[in-house]
């Protein structure tokens, strides 16, 4: 019998775990472990609340979370609760899949102002996760910068744009919602340190910002690049280049019916963050692009701003005893391989990179690797050694039975509409539990 540990119950997680059943059969017992008691990592807490479709993945994993040889262990905290030496002695492979949830720092003067957030802290308090619920962001004032030039900066900037009718049908957490009504935004300004050309954001999420009730997109017709270059482009970049043409020739008089405009602000590079006691406005200088890099021209300027949300990128959790790749953020690794019996797999292993679906041939690539080293098995005790720990350490373990109790209750607590109002509180996610 093979014994697996899984550290981290998203999709890198769980297509993991699927790979591992594909290829050990009845031979093996996998135990996923989540420091919360819910599973699905950032499907729950990362993607838009008003992207159902994206989520409905997690219906995938379902099958494999409900397998006799494959279990979820949630509610326990990897480096506090146990350590990965001691599951390394439990079982036969363990596989970091902690995807990348803290976020990338800018290192600019004044990140620390309040006011100042980054993606993964703003997006985990609309998403309702424990450690953001209390972020409690203001917005009574009249300009936010969002900067990023990905669909996470898209993101954020939607999600402050929309009325709330049109979160109808989205999970959006109710504490974000209420904020976000009272919000006084009237300009949202997308940053980005280099050109149209070079934006990481696809077509579908750029297309959404043409049917927003209040707001409207806007780029600076000079900011583009002559529209016969577009043809070198690979055609996803080319389609969501001509949604930023189009937003380009929306006619001035346009944005005299709209509340709020989605200004983006292209060849824009961050040089400091402007405030003494909150934020207050962000110092920007002009670049221009040089073989595909930002270089500054000199040319500063500032943008008032009393939010500013930094969308660049994200990294790895560190896990005592576990080698860290600090530039990189995330876990040094050969094709997977950490060290004898340590593995890593999705963001953890390669960085913030890729789809959903991307994390699938990752699983399976490691878990490949996972059978050469291990063979039959070494004979210990996986699941049964780790009991016995839990037991002595007093843990409360959860498990998915427990988690579908949970989910019973934030579907039957959910606005009209709503397919679930989320607990994002961990006592009230145990309450919710009940006995078990």
């Amino acid at each position: 019998m093979r014994h697996i540990a899984i550290i981290g119950s998203g999709p890198a997680g769980y297509y993991t775990a699927e790979a591992a059943q594909k290829q050990f059969g009845e031979d093996v017992r996998v135990d996923i472990f989540d420091m919360l008691p819910v599973p699905y990592g950032l499907i729950r807490t990362g993607v838009a609340p008003d992207h159902q479709s994206i989520k409905g993945v997690s219906r995938r994993y379902e099958s494999t979370a409900l397998s006799e040889n494959v279990r979820f262990v949630g509610n326990v905290m990897v480096g506090k609760d146990v350590t990965v030496e001691e599951l390394q002695g439990l079982y036969d492979a363990v596989v970091l899949a902690t995807g990348a949830p803290h976020d990338r720092k800018m290192d600019l003067p004044g990140e620390e102002l309040p006011g100042v957030y980054g993606s993964a802290a703003f997006v985990g308090w609309y998403n309702g996760h424990p450690m953001f619920a209390n972020l409690d962001p203001d917005l009574t004032g009249d300009t936010a910068v969002v900067i990023g030039m990905g669909n996470v900066a898209l993101d954020v900037a939607r999600i402050l744009s929309k009325t709330r009718e049109e979160f109808a049908g989205s999970d959006i957490v109710a504490h974000a919602l209420d904020v976000l009504q009272t919000s006084r935004l009237r300009r949202i300004v997308v940053l980005g340190r280099r050109g149209p050309h070079q934006i990481m954001m696809t077509p579908k999420e750029l297309g959404e910002l043409s049917h927003l009730t209040r707001a409207a997109p806007r780029v600076d017709p000079q900011d583009l690049p002559d529209e016969g270059d577009d043809a070198l482009l690979e055609p996803g970049l080319r389609k969501s280049v001509t949604h930023l043409r189009s937003f380009a020739a929306i006619p001035a008089s346009h944005y005299a019916d709209m509340g709020i405009e989605v200004e983006f602000d292209f060849f824009a590079s961050p040089k400091a963050i402007l405030g003494t006691d909150k934020v207050t406005g962000i110092e920007v200088e002009r670049t221009v692009v040089e073989a595909g890099r930002a270089v500054g021209t000199g040319e500063v300027y500032t943008i008032p701003a009393s939010l500013v949300v930094c969308c660049i990128g994200y990294q790895t959790s560190r896990i005592p005893g576990v080698p860290f790749d600090e530039r990189a953020g995330r876990f040094p690794n050969d094709e997977g391989r950490i060290l004898p019996g340590l593995y890593c797999v999705g963001w953890a292993r390669r960085g913030p990179s890729g789809t959903i679906g991307t994390n699938r041939p990752d699983g399976f690539s490691v878990v490949e690797k996972i059978a050469e080293d291990i063979g039959l098995g070494s004979g210990k005790r996986g699941r049964a050694g780790f009991d016995e720990l839990a037991a002595a350490r007093s843990l409360d373990v959860v498990t998915f039975r427990d988690w579908q109790k949970i989910d019973e209750q934030e579907v039957a607590r959910a606005r009209d509409g709503a397919p679930r109002e989320k607990f994002v509180h961990v006592g009230d996610m145990i309450a919710a539990r009940g006995n078990s």
